[in-house]
């Protein structure tokens, strides 16, 4: 049985992947760093459900292998669909991010830096649907920072996504999507929080087309 369900997990991947080239086009373009198997964190800015797969869907197999979305366990887990998709397919770090919880999400994403894993995440927290470029950072990118000096932060813009699929549309339009990688980031010595947060959307707005830095 857990034969069959890594296949089927490696023909849904392989189906989503083909799915996001096909619709979308999806390109990426490694303006700041290389497309090398090295452990990151890949923080996005977040303003569809398809940013993720997206970003997944473009990088290289051996990479994709390594790679692990941080993402809510109360979406993923909603319904039989959701909680093979997410924890199988794309192997989801899920945390829980309800306030009763005992458990600290943090816990879970650095247990995953520790086993070797490459992470997505997305400091917004939630989806943008503002005028703004980015919504602010939650604290979660800094705190791994700190905790993992030695991993790099690489900001992530994922263009076109809401144009291609807006919210509450089912059929998205045919456009092309391009995820850009610039170059990574870490915490200074003596950085503040809030300073760090700062520089680190200040250099994922950095590489958004036609939005002013």
């Amino acid at each position: 049985m857990k034969f069959l369900r890594q296949f089927a997990a490696r023909i849904v991947g392989q189906s989503i992947r083909i799915f996001a080239r096909a619709i979308t086009a999806v390109r990426a373009d490694w303006q700041g760093i290389e497309p090398v198997p090295k452990q990151r964190v890949y923080f996005a800015n977040h303003t569809s459900n398809g940013d993720m797969p997206m970003i997944w869907a473009c990088l290289p197999p051996a990479m994709r292998r390594t790679v692990r979305p941080v993402a809510a366990a109360d979406y993923w887990l909603k319904n039989k669909i959701r909680a093979f998709v997410g924890p199988e397919v794309f192997n989801c770090v899920l945390v829980d991010r309800r306030p009763e919880v005992k458990d600290k999400p943090m816990d879970k994403i650095i247990a995953a830096l520790d086993e070797g894993s490459s992470l997505i995440i997305f400091p917004e927290g939630n989806r943008n649907m503002t005028e703004d470029p980015l919504l602010p950072f939650k604290a979660g990118l800094y705190n791994m920072g700190v905790a993992r000096p030695d991993v790099d932060l690489v900001p992530t813009w994922v263009a076109n996504l809401n144009t291609i699929m807006p919210k509450g549309e089912v059929i998205p339009l045919p456009l092309i999507c391009t995820v850009t990688f610039g170059a990574p980031i870490h915490v200074q010595d003596g950085e503040s929080k809030d300073d760090f947060l700062r520089r680190a959307s200040d250099a994922l707005v950095a590489l958004a087309p036609n939005v002013p830095s």
